[in-house]
């Protein structure tokens, strides 16, 4: 069966999301763990309730081979490293030993509001700031450089002019919680294909 490691920092609707889909059938995979770098992550309750093992493997603790002590617990292990709202940064040998094999969730349109210091509500504000009129979510490879891997798939939403960060937020999470759980499915299925750094998702 594929199986999928989970990176979370906080609430973990988007694991909510992608365990309810398991559990309705329509990803056939299974959850190995679930890892996060925050002992106050509520996303870890929502795994144990479900049976999910946890860890935490904190930057507080581990410093620079946090992405190390993460690498030594999945290697082997499984097929799919994902990072559902994980806000530490991962290096060294994991990217090399997972390539291609390690994606995120990030919301917005990358390129847009994306890179070093662009996550979570940070980014909608700066989306607000700036006055766009769409903005949306994307799921990507993740390589060496910050939000800088192959665009996977896209979901698109309108930004109101009424709109704070925050509504904003919430609407995004809506097409978040869609679009992971259906790349996670096509990387199950053997769906995804990369080629000179654009992807296709083969029907």
């Amino acid at each position: 069966m594929f199986k999928i490691a989970v990176l979370i920092s906080g609430g973990g609707s988007n694991l909510l999301s992608i365990i309810n889909q398991i559990e309705e059938g329509n990803i056939n995979a299974k959850i190995h763990c679930v890892i996060s770098d925050r002992e106050s992550a509520k996303g870890l309750l929502k795994a144990k309730e479900k049976g999910i093992d946890t860890f935490v493997i904190s930057k507080k603790k581990y410093g620079t081979k946090t992405s190390e002590k993460i690498l030594e617990l999945l290697r082997e292990k499984v097929d799919l490293i994902v990072l559902a709202g994980y806000l530490s940064i991962l290096d060294g040998e994991i990217l090399k030993e997972f390539k291609n094999k390690i994606i995120n969730i990030h919301p917005s349109l990358i390129p847009s509001f994306s890179g070093n210091g662009m996550y979570g509500i940070k980014v909608h504000e700066a989306a607000i700031k700036k006055g766009v009129k769409f903005s949306g979510c994307t799921v990507h490879f993740v390589n060496e450089e910050v939000d800088g891997g192959a665009i996977i798939n896209q979901a698109l939403v309108p930004v109101y002019f009424e709109d704070t960060a925050k509504t904003l937020q919430e609407r995004i999470l809506i097409e978040e919680h869609k679009i992971l759980p259906e790349v996670i499915k096509a990387f199950s299925l053997n769906k995804i294909k990369l080629e000179n750094g654009k992807v296709k998702i083969l029907l």
